[in-house]
């Protein structure tokens, strides 16, 4: 978790120096969302390059361990469905299915297109050791039916929002109502970088926006060495 609060005001104390101009909570929560989410999935991305890449025998420095370790709070599941389930009490949260497994068999996820070919071929058609599963219209099916099967899933990150009440016409922070940003502590720097690229754009300040995209090519070049 990261205190929105905190990264607010460290967006506020850069964008108003040399009077770049006032950050309203309403373009905040937008602009911090969008970061969240760019930095969300930005993981897998990341994932799909380091896991064709050697490992690192040093724990704490191993890429594939790290962005694992990021992604751990947002792992949901099991969570029991059968065949033709709705998934529908879940699609607000879900954003990735990870896999079905029964029994502690891992169900191969395929293209409902492709259904109709792999059950038609003898070499490629599901059985009990081999089962399939795709996803229509916000149903899961799978093949051959196994009854009761567990899904994992990974969850959105929950919407930002940082909230605040007027006392004597001062805006204070309110943390009963504001909305904290889940993404891992080390996240921090990359939030309020992210955050003031999108506020340089509204702000029309080509510098702003600029320093923030350095600040975040930099980054991505030092976690890619």
């Amino acid at each position: 978790m990261i205190s929105v609060d905190t990264i607010y005001q460290r967006v506020l104390a850069t964008a108003n120096k040399e009077q770049r101009g006032y950050i309203t909570p309403q373009e905040f929560n937008l602009f911090a969302n969008q970061a969240q989410m760019d930095i969300f999935e930005q993981y897998f991305y990341d994932l799909n390059q380091f896991r064709r890449l050697p490992g690192n025998d040093t724990m704490y420095a191993d890429m594939v361990d790290i962005l694992e370790d990021k992604l751990t709070y947002f792992k949901r599941g099991p969570i029991t469905v059968t065949n033709d389930s709705w998934i529908h009490n879940i699609d607000d949260d879900l954003y990735r299915i990870t896999d079905l497994n029964f029994e502690g068999k891992i169900l191969e996820e395929i293209r409902y297109e492709d259904w109709y070919k792999i059950q038609n071929t003898p070499l490629t058609k599901a059985t009990n050791n081999r089962p399939i599963w795709y996803r229509k219209g916000g149903k899961i099916y799978f093949t051959p039916d196994l009854g009761e099967i567990s899904l994992h899933y990974i969850k959105k990150p929950d919407k930002v929002n940082w909230s605040s009440y007027t006392i004597l016409g001062t805006e204070t922070y309110d943390s009963t109502n504001s909305v904290n940003f889940e993404l891992h502590p080390s996240e921090e720097t990359d939030l309020v970088i992210k955050i003031l690229g999108l506020a340089g754009i509204t702000l029309k300040d080509p510098a702003l926006y600029q320093i923030a995209g350095a600040e975040d090519n930099k980054n991505i070049q030092q976690e890619k060495q």
